[in-house]
């Protein structure tokens, strides 16, 4: 059975899956891994989500306010054994939820040029490439999307 969890940072398993997500983005990223480490502490996330079945944790994404307007997408990833099901779009759909629920109008989120399952995951679910905000304006592998919450 499937079961979507709001917790926060603090969450054992939602620790475990960022390890897990850290150690596949260090491959991916080489040297640059450190600059975007920089931006993916997770001690201050209060709005994470898990995914679990039959209690062990599948995949987990999370948000975080950007500013009055917009939420950030941060630290998706899904174990593994368990993509192809569809768990991914899951956890963006809820995360969509209750960005909503917290009075945002969209959410925004950064992923690497070396993500191109996340990329596709992003436009598959009605993210728009848009400018790379922030701290990733002038990273070339850096891809930034945003999605309107129009519902």
């Amino acid at each position: 059975m499937i079961r979507l969890v709001r917790t926060n940072s603090e969450n054992s398993d939602f620790i475990q899956l960022v390890a897990k997500l850290d150690k596949d983005l260090a491959l991916r990223d080489g040297e640059e891994h450190d600059f975007y480490h920089q931006f993916n502490k997770i001690d201050s996330l209060k709005q994470v989500l898990i995914v679990f079945e039959n209690e062990k944790a599948l995949s987990c994404g999370a948000l975080k306010p950007l500013d009055e307007n917009h939420s950030e997408i941060k630290r998706m990833y899904t174990i593994e054994e368990a993509r192809g099901k569809g768990l991914a779009s899951k956890v963006l759909k809820e995360l969509e939820i209750w960005s909503k629920e917290l009075g945002f109008t969209a959410c925004r989120l950064e992923t690497g040029i070396r993500q191109p399952e996340a990329i596709s995951l992003y436009q598959k679910n009605g993210y728009s490439l848009i400018p790379n905000y922030g701290q990733y304006k002038n990273i070339e592998n850096s891809k930034c999307f945003e999605k309107e919450l129009a519902f």
